[in-house]
């Protein structure tokens, strides 16, 4: 009988630990046999074979069935305690049984240590080529236990206890038995004395049988919920149910309460038996908030989303008269008459969130504000040094308005900031990957307000009040080529403990190959995924002529299950579509954020919430910078790049100047201040430079801004500076096209004064001269700077200056 094809779901593996992917070889070991026969047969659905149809595209045959069993043997070498010959070690052979509701070990790829998991079901698949003697792929369906170093780093920490574990509440992988280390077993005693934070206590990958785990608490990953349980007791219950629902393993997923935590009766208050309810629910609420854990007479309190309907209904429906029965004296006569409903299957005791886990749902229940401000950062270094300088205005006011000083609140940047809050927030909430595109010039606040979007998210996951993630930062010039991203990120993902081991002694290759299959692990996930959140700050040293690092990154996000959120931060905004190939642009998205150049009211708003810092804790204190030098400074900012750290420095700097004198800098001293930073040895020189020295470093600006990366190609500068010898050029200059050997010189000229590098070297003098590489070995905003002013409207107008 031919099955009729339908439409794959697939079921969302997040948050569950990476398994070492596997082949549909590995589904057939001979050194497994089967100790019982089929205790459940049934048709083959898409469940039961969807790994293989994942990895190779394996599809069933016609007549195709899945044989479910309950225990298999497996027999391994063991290496003998002597060698004296040959016969010895081959008769050193050691035979496992493996159960259903056995505890297990299993090997993983993205941690050190096994993972622990209880065996939910097994099965085979049966067919005419099984019945003529083939081997038939055998499937292990594997229900997940989590360590706390398998959780997320930014998360509410609790204590725990070594080799403590948590069972999940429906987290399962299909595996082959290969995966299988060996048993273990889960304990209702601890063993040790809880601890807060020790990430080392745990088995090696090479772990004995028998090793014991302790568990008190099943927990949901993705949002860091624990609820009590009983392991014992969920076992026997598991095992006690119908082989249906042992073939599906969803006897094993733990039911939790859905009841609104705070519920409020609509009944009337005059009935006596009503208020008494009330009150009791008033006492457990206040034992959760003391941290007291439900005693054992009120486990019978747990409320029953069929017993809740019910009861709903009844209220709803009944007549008037029945008013007087209380919810209480249903319950009773329930229980004494349950002869009434035969057929119907008791519903099992949901599981209770433990007091911590009820408060955080009670906070993620508010309703959060539109726009929340950014949470002040007192740990920064500037900030202490702030408190410890002396009272003296001027100096404090030199100290906040230094541009390496991150002031506690970002303004003029609100509306971006909840923007981009907002949609990672929502991202993590519901477990999927994406990314964001942030841009703009720079100095426009892009990276300080990612940090405080990302201590903000840090502050909520470690107050439970979103779900917890992992946050690493790459910065492109902080690392020697773009392909170190990759070791970064595995270092993440993986779990490595950067503080106590190092850093991985890895391969950028290596890294890339390991990241490829974290991501693309599908069905075979296991309790160490969870979110991760990644900053890509200067994306425009990221990309290379391949743009694979970048591909890769954007790429990953929208793989189903990856969970990876990327915020990226570049200083050109059309930096994809001038520069990213469409594969690359396909995978960004339309999550963008363009960041403005600041304007000269917002630039005016920036300084004076600076200096406003600068005054607290002091009583009365004078002026040291005149509101007319402050927009004054602004003015001349916004006229040409809106850069906040450019007016930053000018105050701070007019400040200096009128330190020794102790009175407020006026407009003047600004202007001198300007002054002497347009008279700096950059300026002096590019106003020496010869026309097409200059027409030089305009083609090689122009170039820059049209690819988005600094090292442009020589033949692509040259024919830009043909293109400006007529664009640029007035009435009085010369308007002849220099020749490739004239424009050779320029060049040199322009190295010589290592105004401009080229790219040098044995592999850089076999490529054609229009190949090599040139870079600009000066400030780009003083270049255009000094440009515009010594070209005229003309130039800026080119270059993009006060555009």
């Amino acid at each position: 009988m031919e099955s009729t094809p339908v439409t794959p779901s697939r079921r969302s593996k997040r948050f569950q630990p990476l398994v070492t992917p596997v082949k549909i070889d590995a589904f057939v070991d001979k050194t497994l046999i089967w100790t019982d026969p089929p205790c459940y047969i049934r048709p083959t659905v898409y469940e039961d074979y969807q790994v293989l149809q994942e990895d190779e595209g394996w599809q069933p045959g016609p007549g195709i069935q899945t044989a479910f069993r309950k225990s298999f043997k497996r027999t391994k070498n063991i290496a003998p305690a002597s060698r004296k010959g040959l016969s010895a070690r081959r008769s050193a052979v050691e035979t496992e049984t493996f159960e259903v509701g056995d505890t297990v070990l299993v090997k993983t790829q993205s941690t050190k240590h096994p993972s622990v998991g209880v065996i939910a079901s097994m099965w085979e698949f049966q067919g005419k080529e099984d019945r003529e003697g083939g081997n038939s792929q055998m499937m292990i369906r594997i229900h997940w236990f989590q360590h706390p170093s398998e959780l997320p780093r930014v998360r509410a920490k609790r204590e725990h206890f070594e080799n403590e574990v948590y069972f999940t509440l429906a987290s399962q992988a299909i595996l082959p038995p290969s995966c299988i280390l060996s048993h273990c077993t889960i304990s209702g005693v601890p063993q040790t004395t809880p601890t807060a934070r020790k990430r080392s206590n745990w088995v090696s990958a090479t772990a004995e049988e028998n090793e014991i785990f302790y568990c008190r608490l099943a927990i949901e990953s993705r949002s860091n919920i624990y609820y009590d349980f009983h392991w014992e007791a969920h076992k026997q219950q598991a095992l006690g149910s119908s082989n249906e629902d042992l073939a599906n393993g969803t006897c094993w997923h733990v039911a939790v309460e859905t009841t609104p935590l705070r519920r409020r009766t609509k009944k009337p208050k005059k009935l006596q038996d009503i208020a008494e309810e009330s009150g009791d629910d008033a006492v457990r609420d206040r034992d959760y908030e003391n941290d007291e854990p439900p005693s054992e007479p009120d486990d019978h309190l747990i409320p029953s989303v069929v017993d809740d309907a019910s009861d709903s209904e009844t209220a709803l429906s009944g007549p008037i008269d029945d008013v007087p029965k209380t919810p209480s004296r249903k319950r009773k006569r329930a229980l004494s008459t349950p002869k009434s409903t035969p057929s119907k299957k008791r519903a099992p005791k949901l599981a209770a969130p433990t007091p911590h886990s009820k408060a955080a749902l009670r906070k993620r229940s508010r309703k959060a504000p539109a726009v929340r401000v950014p949470p002040p950062n007192l740990t920064q270094e500037h900030y202490n040094q702030l408190q410890n300088l002396p009272p003296d205005p001027w100096l404090r006011a030199m100290h906040v308005l230094h541009v390496a000083a991150r002031p506690d609140v970002l303004p003029c940047r609100e509306e971006e900031y909840s923007r981009v809050l907002r949609t990672v927030e929502e991202l993590l909430e519901e477990g999927s990957g994406g990314c964001v595109y942030i841009s703009g010039v720079p100095g426009t606040g892009k990276t300080a307000t990612v940090h405080a979007i990302v201590r903000e998210l840090k502050r909520m996951a470690e107050n439970n009040e979103t779900n917890p993630f992992t946050y690493v930062e790459i910065n492109g010039l902080r690392i020697p080529e773009p392909s170190a991203a990759y070791n970064l990120l595995w270092e993440t993902v993986s779990g490595h403990d950067v503080a106590s081991d190092g850093h991985l002694k890895t391969s950028a290759k290596e890294a890339l190959k390991q990241l490829t299959k974290h991501f693309s692990a599908g069905a075979r996930a296991g309790p160490a995924g969870h979110a991760c959140v990644v900053l890509m700050d200067e994306l425009d040293q990221l990309v290379t002529a391949k743009q694979d690092v970048v591909y890769n990154f954007f790429n990953w996000p929208t793989i189903a299950g990856s969970k990876l959120v990327v915020i990226a931060v570049a200083n050109t905004m059309d930096l994809p579509e001038r520069v990213m190939t469409g594969r690359v642009r396909s995978r960004l998205g339309m999550i963008r954020t363009n960041f403005q150049p600041y304007t000269t009211q917002q630039l005016e708003k920036i300084v004076h919430a600076r200096l406003k810092e600068a005054k607290e804790g002091l009583e009365e204190p004078p002026d040291v910078i005149n509101t007319d030098g402050v927009k004054f400074a602004a003015m001349k900012v916004s006229s040409i790049s809106g850069d906040a750290r450019r007016v930053l420095d000018i105050c701070r700097r007019a400040v200096e100047l009128v330190h020794p004198k102790r009175r407020a800098a006026r407009t003047e001293d600004v202007k001198e201040v300007i002054k002497v930073l347009q008279n700096s040895p950059t300026a002096a020189y590019l106003r020496d430079c010869s026309l097409h020295e200059r027409i030089m470093l305009a083609s090689l600006l122009r170039c820059i801004k049209r690819e988005g990366i600094e090292e442009i190609k020589w033949g692509e500068i040259e024919n830009q500076h043909v293109v400006y010898v007529e664009a640029l050029t007035s009435e009085g200059d010369p308007s002849r096209k220099p020749t490739p050997v004239e424009l050779g010189l320029v060049l040199d000229s322009l190295v010589a004064s290592r105004a401009m590098i080229i790219e040098d070297g044995v592999n850089a003098v076999r490529k054609p001269p229009r190949e090599r590489r040139v870079i600009l070995n000066l400030e780009q905003t003083e270049v255009e700077r000094v440009l515009s002013e010594v070209g005229g409207r003309l130039w800026a107008t080119a270059l993009g200056v006060g555009a």
